[in-house]
């Protein structure tokens, strides 16, 4: 009994040193963040030990719940704004905000991210290229609901201070959400109607 609480107590330990990786370093892949909590507190064995991704994503939001105050607060208020003037801009792709700044874990290292959907993401390339905005060209691994693992092609570039990245999809696929990296479940979006009626609600 001892040794399962011992270890419940040490998967709650890298929870939480895997959440202030996340907040304090910037962070975004939860097996990172597991890998560096674990090296930071010296633990060999991971074999039953590692908390889960939704763990360490509680472990977060209770983090930011105690310590945040409002200065967490106003950054994801900023961050959501950003992410507003953006949508409005991409209105013809559909945006849809997903990721920390619409669950309202954003920190100030935190990439405003958006799902755009499209026949050919050289429409968003070229976009960009008229404005003159800098961007770098990516690819993320996306789980559909099935299972099916693809590449999705995306842009990461900045818009004033704040760092975005938007992920291209075909337009079929903003009926189905992505998986989500933290419980498996599809994916939380937000439409630009949805945003506004978030900061309208404070």
């Amino acid at each position: 009994m001892a040794r399962n609480a011992n270890r419940n107590d040490l998967r709650v330990m890298l929870a939480q040193e895997a959440a202030r990786v996340i907040a304090e370093d910037g962070v975004r892949d939860h097996q990172l963040a597991k890998r560096k909590a674990a090296a930071r507190l010296g633990v060999r064995d991971l074999h039953g030990n590692l908390p889960t991704n939704s763990e360490i994503q509680a472990a977060l939001e209770e983090r930011q719940r105690i310590f945040g105050g409002a200065a967490h607060d106003d950054t994801v208020r900023r961050l959501r704004r950003a992410a507003l003037d953006a949508m409005r801009w991409f209105a013809a792709f559909e945006p849809r905000l997903v990721g920390p700044v619409l669950a309202g874990t954003a920190t100030e290292h935190t990439d405003v991210q958006l799902h755009l959907f499209c026949d050919s993401s050289e429409r968003i390339a070229i976009l960009l290229l008229e404005r003159d905005i800098p961007h770098e060209q990516v690819e993320r691994r996306i789980r559909r609901m099935s299972g099916e693992h693809r590449q999705a092609p995306g842009f990461r570039f900045m818009a004033g201070e704040v760092a975005f990245e938007v992920v291209v999809f075909p337009y079929d696929d903003i009926r189905e959400a992505p998986a989500s990296q933290v419980d498996g479940k599809p994916m939380r979006r937000a439409s630009l109607r949805d945003l506004e009626a978030l900061l309208a609600a404070g």
